[in-house]
């Protein structure tokens, strides 16, 4: 069938012009028009810069209709559509496409599909905490049967950035601070949105993103520079995004950032050396939103012209937004600046993407009834609240303050309890806030006995009328993702001072953490008996939440990123190297006077209402791989879920290597008192790495393995490979 759509393909490019070849390279969104004196991006920056309120922001835009550039459309000027999230509207815009421009070739249109459409599930960073690629699968398949309904046919996700600082606003969309995790987080993504058939109506192309090390941005600033040794590179990062390529993904995004001088928008070595030679990759190749023009703010191009054909020569398909191609390629292919034959095999990728996904033959794919119908199905609603409940990081549980008891009553306090719009986190953008269920009104519909505050109004008398207090606290929505790095990564003042209130009023205390990224909580984790770790959680967050709060869920969760004590620390991760005097009591080590050398919460920590203890551990080798084995056992009076976790660590290698590494792990399910045995296969060729060379070496010498519930695990062995 492969072989029909590239004969379809070169038919359909040798009636092309040059200017509807380009016109297929065009991806706009709709332009927003109304009763007001400057751009809607003015507009934005206008209200999120405090020139001009919330309130007179949603007044201006109640005025504003969208501009679809439908003559645009119509004169073959555009070959795809961001942003568009319902049928009708898809629907209208495509029969233009089909019936009234001279070729009739059917339109893409592709849309940030995170965390879920309607039905959103937790943001990735929660998501990840499950360590359960099946069920990142499953809510991926929601995802893309919603979504689809709508009208969409790519969701640009997963995001695969490994991210080890957590000031950088961004780790909310990605599986954190691990390579391998990331790999296996993007890889399901990747096979829920597309399913085993592209073609099928509710299948939805995956564009990987942001190729490469976007989560190495500098300080975690977004849009910062990335400079990094091919070694480091190579090991840390690229990984991720392969597993991705080799899972099928049809469409890649390259990142904002330069690498080592060169923004990854025009950068040939990566998108055609790495993507399409090394790793074989012949789908679609999208910038980032006006990636193109921005070439210019970084300095490697002296107009928008010069960004275009670098950037189309460096082999980026298709440009978002940006009007970078509309306005200069056909100068560029008429002068011989760019060779027609670039300009085809970019239009090639776009309308091979087009035929994958079964426009040619269906370009309306759905309706305003199937579409009502998808969303917020009861089965997918019940997904959300599994994924959410496995999201959940137990942080802390002094003297057993949790489970509570069935009839405890509950003084409830914080904004965050009650605002359900802030439950989706950020990249939501097809939530609505009534479709969410805060812990509020969870407590209303379970019958809960509770009295509410959002402040410390009347706290000394909800305290005495109450058995414990639950404070919801952490960070708006707005105060992650992008564009929302942090320098500082601590509990606001309010919000602090809502604990301290809480405290001195002597009844026990839970603090509910509502954010997108790690938070430095030092203060938090000495005084409070309690902490959960609730990230934002999707449309059932308030279930979820009172689920583990109640232990109807024993919790399972996992941190997949590391809690530093102070911001100071960042970036902070456990897969670091020691330098020749590692961080210690002495003084002359590598640590600061000011904190202190052991993060607050390791990666791989979660806590439960039971526990677990490892044994037996067995390490040996066959021809091929390293062979781990391990007895886990529960050793409480719950039943639960463990999540064994295998690490290694080469003690003398060519260059220096981290303290672990993580390379397997398996979740476990333990009645209480049950021991089972968990075994892992680590091929040796995952043990490998680059030299000063650049050239793959083989772990050779002795090999140290950790194996417990997190990464500082005491269980070691060692083999000589």
């Amino acid at each position: 069938m492969k072989k029909d759509y590239e004969e379809q393909i070169q038919k359909l490019l040798a009636r092309m012009t040059v200017e509807e070849k380009i016109g297929q390279l065009q991806q706009c969104g709709p332009s927003l028009v109304g009763a007001f004196d400057v751009s809607f991006e003015e507009l934005l920056n206008m209200m999120f810069d405090g020139r001009i309120t919330q309130e007179e922001f949603n007044r201006l835009m109640g005025t504003a209709q969208q501009d679809f550039h439908e003559e645009d459309l119509r004169a073959g000027k555009i070959g795809s559509y961001n942003g568009i999230g319902d049928s009708a509207t898809a629907n209208r815009l495509q029969k233009i496409a089909v019936e009234e421009t001279r070729l009739g070739i059917p339109l893409l249109f592709g849309y940030d599909v995170i965390h879920g459409f309607r039905t959103v599930t937790p943001i990735p960073l929660a998501e990840s905490c499950a360590w359960e690629p099946e069920l990142w699968e499953r809510t991926g398949r929601v995802a893309a049967e919603e979504a689809t309904a709508a009208g969409i046919h790519m969701t640009f996700a997963p995001m695969v950035d490994v991210a080890k600082d957590a000031r950088w606003g961004r780790v909310s969309e990605g599986a954190g601070e691990d390579v391998l995790l990331n790999g296996l987080y993007g890889a399901a993504k990747v096979r829920g949105f597309q399913g085993d058939d592209l073609s099928r109506e509710n299948a939805m192309a995956a564009c990987l993103k942001h190729f490469a090390a976007y989560g190495a941005v500098e300080a975690g600033q977004d849009y910062n520079r990335v400079d990094m040794s091919m070694q480091r590179l190579w090991e840390e990062y690229m990984p991720a995004y392969k597993a991705c390529v080799d899972a099928g993904a049809r469409a890649v995004m390259p990142a904002f950032n330069d690498i080592n001088g060169v923004p990854c928008t025009v950068n040939s070595w990566l998108m055609r050396d790495v993507l399409r030679e090394r790793w074989g990759f012949d789908g679609l190749v999208i910038s980032d939103s006006n990636a193109i023009a921005e070439c210019v703010n970084h300095g490697i191009a002296e107009d928008k012209k010069d960004a275009a054909k670098q950037a189309i020569l460096a082999g980026m398909d298709m440009d978002m937004s940006s009007n970078s191609y509309i306005s200069c390629l056909k100068e560029l292919v008429e002068s011989g600046e760019v060779p027609e034959q670039i300009l085809d095999e970019a239009a090639a990728d776009v309308l091979r993407i087009k035929f994958e996904l079964g426009l040619f033959d269906d370009p309306y794919q759905t309706d305003e009834e199937r579409e009502s119908h998808a969303m917020l199905k009861e089965e997918s609603r019940a997904l959300a609240r599994e994924a959410a409940v496995k999201s959940i990081v137990l942080l802390k549980n002094e003297n057993k303050v949790l489970p509570l008891k069935a009839d405890a009553k509950i003084g409830l306090f914080g904004s965050l309890a009650s605002d359900k719009e802030q439950m989706t986190g950020a990249w939501a953008i097809g939530a609505k806030p009534e479709d969410c269920v805060s812990i509020l009104e969870a407590c209303r519909m379970r019958g809960i006995p509770f009295q509410y505050s959002e402040n410390l109004t009347d706290a000394e008398k909800i305290a005495a009328d109450s058995d414990v207090l639950v404070a919801a606290i952490g960070e708006m929505k707005e105060e992650s993702g992008e564009a929302a790095s942090r320098a500082d990564i601590t509990l606001s003042p309010e919000h602090m001072a809502l604990i301290e209130g809480l405290l001195a009023t002597g009844k026990p205390v839970v603090a509910v953490l509502f954010n997108g990224r790690p938070l430095a909580i030092p203060k938090l984790a000495q005084k409070v008996p309690a902490i959960v770790e609730a990230w934002h959680l999707g449309v059932e967050a308030g279930n979820a939440v009172l689920d583990v709060l109640y232990g109807d869920v024993n919790p399972s969760g996992k941190l997949t990123v590391t809690f530093p004590a102070a911001a100071g620390q960042c970036p902070m991760y456990y897969a670091h190297i020691n330098t020749g005097r590692p961080g210690g009591k002495s003084k002359f080590t590598s640590k600061y006077l000011d904190a202190p050398v052991e993060p607050l919460y390791p990666f791989g920590y979660g806590l439960s209402y039971t526990a677990y203890s490892y044994g037996d551990l067995e390490v040996k080798k066959e021809d091929e791989a390293l062979l781990v084995s391990v007895s886990v056992t529960n050793t409480g009076d719950r039943d639960g879920q463990e999540t064994a976790q295998c690490y290694v660590q080469d003690r003398a290698a060519k260059r220096v290597r981290p303290v672990r590494q993580l390379k397997a792990f398996e979740k476990v399910s333990l009645k209480a008192g049950e021991t089972k045995t968990v075994s892992f296969r680590i091929p040796f060729s995952e043990l490998c790495y680059y030299d000063w060379d650049m050239k793959e070496v083989p772990c050779e010498g002795f090999l140290k393995v950790y194996v417990g519930g997190d990464c500082q695990a005491a269980l070691t062995g060692e083999i000589c490979l």
